[in-house]
């Protein structure tokens, strides 16, 4: 099946479920980056939850961008995405190889690090973009993203982020978020959070090839939920150009232009983000200088 996300609300309309499968995405960033497995894993839980994120934005003129600054030696992550969403990121450190956790899964948490922050940056169309900065508390992204929620955005949230890696590549992706509207009752409270405990890791229930309804359905334990909005498509897509990287160019300076051209003769340009090169050479060089 291939990715996507749906939103339901359960519990008489007071909680919002958005569940999410990403394995497409996920295997895009992996094959333009290079990731090793356990990058992979970090990434594409970043991927996840920014896609989820990402649908809450009303235009596609809005912006998401969410940082990841860490002690870990994955050295860092980021994530843009508009409401499609696409999406597209990158990792400081993409090929980072470390051992096995005490449990012999991927430690995303020894790669990510445990002192450090999440940036997210909110562009949504208001003088001043929404900027909310949250410590991380566990490395793992998902127990970060739920804090993040609750001290950040006050938003009572549980969210579930899982990224199964083999030997051909990613096996499965995807994650869900679960919020309580405002008004709901301290034993609805209570009964989600055994239904969540119960359903057990999101990479188990995309294992047994859950759907998104059924997966909505365990995780509330509500067997009437009601799907809301379906049909997104979450996608890695980069949006760079060779006009882009012009606009670049230009930004640092007529100084630093007239040494590339006069000891170099041409510029190379590699896109963050798709890993695409742009060469320029001593002609259109000299056309940009001009037009500074």
């Amino acid at each position: 099946m291939s990715d996507q996300i749906k939103k339901f609300l359960a519990y008489n309309d007071k909680i919002l479920v958005i569940c999410a499968k990403t394995k497409d995405l996920v295997q895009k960033a992996r094959d333009t980056h290079d990731l090793s497995p356990v990058a992979s894993a970090a990434f594409g839980r970043l991927l996840t939850i920014s896609a989820i994120m990402a649908t809450e934005m009303k235009s596609k003129e809005n912006k998401l961008t969410i940082q990841i600054k860490a002690n870990g030696p994955i050295g860092g992550m980021l994530v843009t995405a508009d409401n499609t969403p696409n999406l597209k990121g990158y990792v400081i450190n993409p090929q980072i190889d470390i051992p096995l956790n005490d449990i012999g899964k991927l430690d995303v948490k020894g790669a990510v690090g445990t002192e450090g922050y999440i940036n997210v940056i909110k562009d949504i169309g208001l003088k001043e973009p929404y900027i909310g900065i949250c410590p991380l508390v566990s490395g793992e992204i998902a127990e970060d993203f739920a804090e993040y929620f609750s001290k950040s955005e006050q938003r009572n949230t549980a969210v579930s982020l899982g990224v199964l890696v083999n030997k051909d590549g990613i096996k499965s992706a995807g994650g869900y978020l679960v919020q309580a509207m405002p008004g709901i009752q301290e034993e609805d409270i209570a009964k989600l959070e055994q239904n969540i405990f119960k359903a057990g890791a999101i990479s188990k229930l995309l294992d047994e090839k859950l759907s998104l309804e059924e997966i909505a359905k365990k995780v509330t334990g509500d067997e009437n939920i009601k799907l809301i909005e379906e049909n997104i498509t979450p996608v890695y897509k980069c949006d760079c150009s060779k006009e882009h990287m012009k606009d670049a160019l230009k930004t640092i300076g007529k100084e630093e232009l007239e040494k590339i051209i006069n000891e170099d003769k041409k510029a190379e340009l590699t896109c963050h983000f798709c890993n695409k090169k742009y060469v320029f050479d001593e002609n259109e060089l000299n056309e940009i200088l001009e037009s500074l």
